[in-house]
């Protein structure tokens, strides 16, 4: 059992791990790159050797959405773009990426990607939808950690692709819930007791300013 569902097991019916987009890139994301990752909450995922479908089985987590790491593979050894395919098929970006603000900073990109069965440029569009995630470069980040990203994956079923009000214009739109936060300040994630209360010290970011000073555990909502 998972890290997530571990903790989902001591919440009241209805909760469910469902961070918002700059919680994903400060609070996960950032540790992340930074070695900094107590909460150890998602696993890594190769999405070159992994099809979308086998994702849900290998993070362990039953829900609407999955969330992992994974490191872009660039296609060329002084390029910019990334490979993003799979024995099956293909990642395939989808409209503008969006910047992911914390307090009036930008600390992160979201790119949507669509998977599609077969090959480029003659593909066959898929139900699944991935977000993205990336920090944003900084002098303090180095090639290497810009390679890692976060991932939040989603099977897009046919009541959320007729419902406007929910989908929007484009995949774009999915994003984070804007359901007012359960908070339960005190779960701990990496002690066997997860009734115990904790807090920790989280090093000064140059990317996210809300690291600054004590962190308390991720915010869990009612869905």
């Amino acid at each position: 059992m998972s890290n997530i569902r571990l903790v989902e097991a001591k919440l009241p019916a209805g909760f469910r791990f469902h961070p918002r987009d700059e919680e994903l890139v400060c609070d996960y994301l950032m540790r992340k790159v930074a070695l900094t990752d107590t909460f150890q909450l998602m696993i890594e995922v190769d999405l070159n050797k992994c099809e979308p479908w086998d994702i849900p089985e290998t993070a362990r987590v039953n829900s609407k959405e999955w969330y992992f790491y994974s490191q872009r593979d660039r296609k060329y050894a002084t390029g910019l773009r990334t490979n993003r395919a799979t024995t099956s098929g293909y990642w395939k970006a989808t409209g503008k990426d969006k910047a992911v603000h914390s307090k009036g900073t930008i600390v992160g990109m979201r790119k949507t990607l669509v998977f599609y069965h077969g090959r480029a440029p003659k593909g066959t569009k898929s139900d699944w939808v991935m977000h993205e995630f990336r920090l944003q470069p900084t002098s303090n980040v180095s090639t290497l950690k810009e390679d890692w990203v976060l991932c939040r994956m989603l099977h897009k079923t046919k009541e959320i692709s007729k419902n406007p009000s929910i989908m929007g214009s484009s995949y774009d739109d999915i994003g984070s819930s804007p359901l007012p936060p359960l908070m339960d300040s005190f779960i701990s994630f990496h002690q066997p007791n997860l009734d115990d209360k904790y807090e920790q010290q989280v090093p000064d970011s140059p990317i996210c300013p809300q690291t600054k000073g004590t962190l308390f555990s991720p915010i869990w909502t009612q869905i």
